[in-house]
This record gives structure tokens, C-alpha cells and sequence, in this order.
């Protein structure tokens, strides 16, 4: 069957590419070792034949969304201000020379301090993480894409109003690998739900003090109180925790009280979530899979890209 659009999740280690038919339905996807930081300068359109195949369609509208349009990228896709809707996404695509491809720009938004926030890809992930007839919805949606830097959005109305972002992958991995609470735990972890909820309590209750919390991760192992092995999952726990307990105060300050998100990711990592969300009495569901590949088919209609 043939393609209509070649949609691209491009990022920081990898790329997936998808061929989409005529109505946006994925007739197969391909992925590569060909993120951002693994191409040369001046190397991004033999990336992209190496993705794609050499039968790189000629006629086919190609569209991208992630690092590859950061300044370490392809070309420089400029953020967009947030609240930002499907048409506003369409209307700032940014073309690169000498290619039939566009690349769907960033977002940035900013709180009450004027403190910038910014995301890059996951905003097609979210534009293509709810059905139709959720977005037509004007009630306020939350959607928590978990992963490296976390991000909380809220939409409504079709648009992307608001975000934030948390390091809570990152600040994982760092601990595990870089500090002495990773000495203590043992490989094979990830996989003990009761130390996760463990820590996920701890730092959601009020008295809540993650830099004195983490601590504990050592504490307990040393007293015998937490095995090695579940070392790791308890401070993944005390993380997702503290996580949970500031995006419920971001909700709060945005008046969303209570309700419930959707997950947009990995599946295994969205389970971690969802047991820490559930702690916090917050219900979570799992979002449109392939999130990222209707993201970009509707962001393609908008523009033209594709015929409606």
C-alpha cells in the first residue's frame, strides 16, 4: 500500500521512522541508532537514507519531531510559546533545505516566576496521546509523559496550555551510578513493587524532605531493614514520590484538583507511575500507543501536509 506521509521521531539516541497511509494508519516503522548525538555535522541526510532505505520515497511529504530540531540537530526548528493548539503547531513547521522534510517545533512555557520550561518532541507525543472526541473536550486533561525529564502538561480546548518539567530519570540514574546510595544496591533490581511503594510513601507524606529521604536508601540497607536488591526500586520509589507530590501542587497552583492523567511511554516505566500516582489517590490510564506517529499525522493534516 502506498505511503502517504513518513513521519519521524528523531531524538537524542535514536530515530524511528514510520510510513503512514492515506488515513494515518502505520503501515511499518523502522528505528536506528541514529539520534542527534550520534550524527556528524553535515552527516543528518545520509541519517536519514540510512533510516529510511535506500528507496527513499521522492514524492512522499516527510515530517519530524524531537532533537533533531534542536541546535544539535538538523536544523534549528525555533520553540513555540505555549498555550499552543494543533494549527499553531502546523503554521510554525520549519523546512529543511534541499528535502521535502519539516520539523515540528519545540514548546516553551513559563511559570509564575517568568522561569522557562521547554520540551521537544513530547508535544507530538501529547498532540497524539488522546482521541478525538477527549480533545474536543474543553474540561482540562492531564497527561504524564514519564522518562529521562518528565513532563506534566495540561491541555484543553485542543491546545497545550501548560507544562513542566522533572529530572526525575535523570536524577535516578545519577544517584544509582554516581553517588554512594548506588554502592548498596545490588544489580537485578527494578522489579520489587513494595520497596517502590515504600519510598513513593515516604516522600509523599507532608513531612516530605527528599534531600534528608534519600538518605534513608543507605540507612535502612545499612540496618538490615531493606534488602540489596530492593535498594534500587526503594529509590526509585522515594523519586516517583517526590515527583507525583509536586506535579499535584502544579495541578493545584493551575486549579486541577483531583481528577486523573494519562500516561503517555514506555510501558513498564508507565507501571511504576501508576503505582506511585495510585499512592497519591490520583486513577492514571495509558494513552494512545504510538503516540508520537499521530502526533505528527495530525499535525500534517493541519498544514496541509497530507489531504484531510
Amino acid at each position: 500500500m502506498a505511503a502517504g506521509l513518513i513521519a519521524i521521531d528523531w531524538g537524542t539516541t535514536s530515530a524511528r521512522a514510520y510510513r503512514l497511509d492515506a488515513r494515518g494508519r502505520i503501515l511499518d516503522e523502522q528505528s536506528a541508532p541514529l539520534g542527534v548525538q550520534k550524527v556528524e555535522p553535515g552527516e543528518f541526510p545520509r541519517a536519514l537514507t540510512a533510516l529510511l532505505g535506500a528507496d527513499v520515497p521522492e514524492r512522499v511529504p516527510m515530517i519530524a519531531c524531537g532533537m533533531i530540531g534542536s541546535r544539535q540537530g538538523w536544523i534549528e526548528a525555533p520553540y513555540r510559546d505555549c498555550p499552543a493548539d494543533f494549527d499553531g503547531f502546523a503554521a510554525a513547521l520549519t523546512p529543511v533545505p534541499g528535502t521535502r522534510l519539516w520539523i515540528v517545533p519545540g514548546l516553551v512555557c513559563r511559570d509564575a516566576d517568568g522561569v522557562p520550561d521547554v520540551m521537544r518532541g513530547e508535544e507530538t507525543q501529547i498532540l497524539g496521546a488522546l482521541d478525538d472526541e477527549t480533545w474536543a473536550q474543553v474540561a482540562p486533561r492531564v497527561v504524564v509523559l514519564p522518562g529521562t525529564h518528565s513532563k506534566w502538561a495540561l491541555v484543553s480546548g485542543r491546545t497545550i496550555q501548560a507544562f513542566a518539567t522533572f529530572m526525575t530519570g535523570e536524577l535516578y540514574a545519577v544517584l544509582c551510578e554516581h553517588s554512594i546510595l548506588g554502592r548498596l544496591a545490588t544489580a537485578g533490581g527494578r522489579g520489587d513493587g513494595a520497596a517502590l511503594e515504600r519510598g513513593a510513601r515516604l516522600s509523599l507524606r507532608d513531612a516530605a524532605a527528599l534531600p534528608h529521604d534519600l538518605f534513608s536508601a543507605r540507612t535502612l540497607a545499612l540496618a538490615g531493614a531493606l534488602a540489596p536488591e530492593a535498594v534500587a526500586d526503594y529509590l526509585s520509589g522515594l523519586l516517583l514520590g517526590a515527583e507525583v507530590a509536586a506535579g499535584r501542587r502544579w495541578l493545584e497552583r493551575h486549579a486541577v484538583m483531583g481528577g486523573s492523567v494519562i500516561l503517555v511511554g514506555e510501558a513498564a516505566l508507565c507501571e511504576r507511575y501508576r503505582r506511585a500516582l495510585a499512592l497519591a489517590g490520583i486513577e492514571a490510564a495509558m494513552g494512545a500507543p504510538d503516540a508520537a506517529a499521530t502526533g505528527l499525522w495530525r499535525i500534517a493534516l493541519h498544514s496541509g501536509m497530507v489531504a484531510r
